[in-house]
């Protein structure tokens, strides 16, 4: 009686967790989300945000519709679940549990293609494509690995998807980022076509990203595991999710302060997710050591994809999903093969035969790596068809990419009627390169639409021998204050402050972002105006400098020009008179 009732209640118990496990994977939108607004540019966020939000509503009609029965339906030899519809047919005993569990994995696939996709994809197109993986794509790949299909009957493990989800999204948006071409700008090209520049596009909150990321961790632990059977089993994969992605990040670190000269802090909130995808797969049957080794490897492989996609593919990928998602779930996919051990709790792992199998380095020999290696083949092959197919489909119904005006312009306004979506913000304009062809739809013509207007030569009488000096500050905005007060107490009691933009390179020192050379950045500045004629204009200059020094890159510049003539208009003053009250 009493192992009855203490069966119910871990039954109970587990119930419970399973659907809280399902809530932390739905609450990973919000950090993809994040993650994806953060590490593109602001012209586009409200349309991102748009697009996560519908990825889990489209796919939650299409999962009810057909999804869910291909997925976990009666097997069909091997292949697919019989669709059904006994949410509707036969409500009082259907597996809600199930169907929530499931659904929230399935929404997680279509959302990784956003990312690569980013900011010059057609919202039609994306609710379609968004649509067709969760409908056929996963469900049919996931039933092979899940629902009872002949992978699950060969001995392939994938326990919480760097294969069936991580894989296959991320092959997803390889494919889907191909063919849509990158974005304006992303690559310079010359006469001839050849590739002769690449450009960093930075993202425009990474505090967003960040938060983004830490979301997505958090979720991650119902993400790997709400499937857990005991409370030892469930806290094995609590550690090896929490090991794999520390040490992926900290690698990361150490890679990209090797390689660039500064840690890479986009790159390493990738590298934290590339950790926690490789671990997926194998978070249930691999030790410390395996996640260990499992993180540092997607630490150095996230930043390999990003160069790879960059300098070698041509791929523009905004937010890295390729780098994280494909590589890194394949590599978690390969990693049982290698670092699957029976000493982890619950360990289950067994060929057709019945026959238990381990990794590699323990001592298991090739078979499951073998199960691995075709297991990650065939996905990879179904996922790359069907994805094509869809692409070229939509493509050739709807178009696939934006017009260039609308990409200039930003997604939020052409899309979606929204002016921006940091409302009462101005935002600094985006620059236009060279491949950046926007149709002329005006009639006016070019000398009177960009007016250029002739000032004659000045040619009054100059200031009758008095030199006048004009100095031009430009500071941080932050010493704006101390440096007007050293100037009225050095007698300069006229000046003339504007806020302006600038920028420049330091003795030549390139900045990195993501791997790409940064080009110039404008920043804000103050610019202080000031005309001397009375107060030596070596004490102004003395002056500037002690006050706006700190002995850091970006204090300011200083530049001396000589004046001819200043006119006070009030009076008619000229020169030195004019000067008077302003020195």
């Amino acid at each position: 009686m009493e192992t009855t009732i203490l069966d119910t209640l871990h039954g109970e118990m587990f119930g419970i967790w399973f659907l809280i496990g399902a809530a932390l994977v739905f609450w990973m939108q919000a950090g993809f989300a994040m993650v994806e607004t953060g590490f593109t540019r602001a012209k586009n966020a409200g349309n991102i945000l748009m697009k996560n939000l519908m990825d889990f509503c489209i796919g939650t009609v299409a999962f009810i519709l057909i999804g869910f029965g291909l997925l976990l339906g009666e097997d069909l030899v091997g292949f697919i679940g019989k669709p059904g519809f006994d949410i509707f047919t036969a409500y009082e005993s259907f597996d809600w549990s199930n169907f929530v569990f499931n659904l929230v994995f399935c929404a997680t696939t279509a959302t990784i293609v956003s990312g690569a996709m980013a900011e010059r994809t057609k919202f039609l197109s994306y609710c379609v494509y968004s649509g067709v993986i969760s409908a056929l794509i996963y469900p049919i790949e996931a039933h092979w690995i899940w629902g009872g299909g002949w992978l699950a009957q060969l001995g392939f493990h994938d326990f919480a998807g760097s294969c069936a989800i991580h894989m296959v999204g991320g092959i997803s948006a390889l494919i889907g980022a191909k063919l849509l071409g990158p974005r304006i700008g992303k690559f310079q090209k010359d006469e001839s076509g050849k590739i002769v520049k690449i450009r960093a596009f930075p993202g425009h909150n990474l505090p967003i990203g960040c938060l983004g990321v830490f979301i997505l961790w958090l979720g991650w632990y119902g993400f790997n595991g709400a499937a857990a059977t005991s409370l030892d089993q469930l806290a094995s994969i609590f550690l090896t999710t929490t090991i794999a992605p520390a040490v992926a990040t900290v690698v990361c670190m150490i890679f990209t302060w090797v390689k660039y000269g500064k840690p890479d802090v986009s790159m390493c909130l990738n590298a934290s997710l590339a950790g926690l995808v490789a671990i997926t797969a194998p978070c249930d049957v691999t030790d410390a050591l395996g996640s260990i080794v499992i993180g540092g490897v997607a630490g150095v492989l996230v930043v390999f994809g990003v160069w790879l996609l960059d300098y070698k593919l041509h791929v523009d990928d905004p937010v890295g999903a390729v780098a994280v998602h494909c590589m890194n779930g394949i590599w978690g996919t390969l990693a049982v093969g290698l670092f699957a051990t029976p000493t982890a709790p619950g360990y289950s792992i067994a060929n057709a035969a019945g026959k238990e199998l381990k990794g590699l380095f323990y001592g298991g020999g090739f078979e499951l790596m073998g199960l691995q290696l075709l297991g990650f083949v065939s996905v990879a092959a179904w996922a790359a068809v069907t994805i094509t197919a869809t692409f070229l489909v939509i493509r050739k119904v709807f178009g696939l990419r934006v017009s260039a005006e609308e990409e200039i312009g930003g997604l939020d306004a052409t899309e979606h009627g929204l002016t921006s979506a940091y409302a009462g913000m101005a935002m600094l304009p985006e620059p236009v390169y060279d491949d950046a062809v926007v149709a002329v739809t005006g009639d006016v013509p070019p000398a009177e639409a960009v007016e250029v207007k002739r000032v004659p030569e000045f040619r009054e009488p100059a200031s009758g021998g008095v030199k006048m000096t004009k100095v031009e500050i430009i500071c941080k905005e932050a010493r704006l204050e101390a440096l007007k007060e050293a100037m009225l107490a050095i007698g300069i009691t006229g000046m003339t402050v504007s806020h302006v933009l600038g920028c420049g390179v330091q003795k030549g020192v390139p900045e990195y972002y993501r791997g790409v050379e940064v080009e110039a950045t404008l920043l804000p500045k103050i610019q202080v105006d000031i005309v001397v004629s009375k107060v030596p204009v070596a004490q102004v200059i003395d002056t500037a400098k002690r006050v706006l020094y700190t002995g850091h890159i970006g204090d300011g510049k200083i530049f001396v020009y000589d004046v001819e003539n200043v006119v006070k208009v009030r009076t008619g003053e000229e020169g030195y008179d004019a000067l008077q009250d302003v020195e």
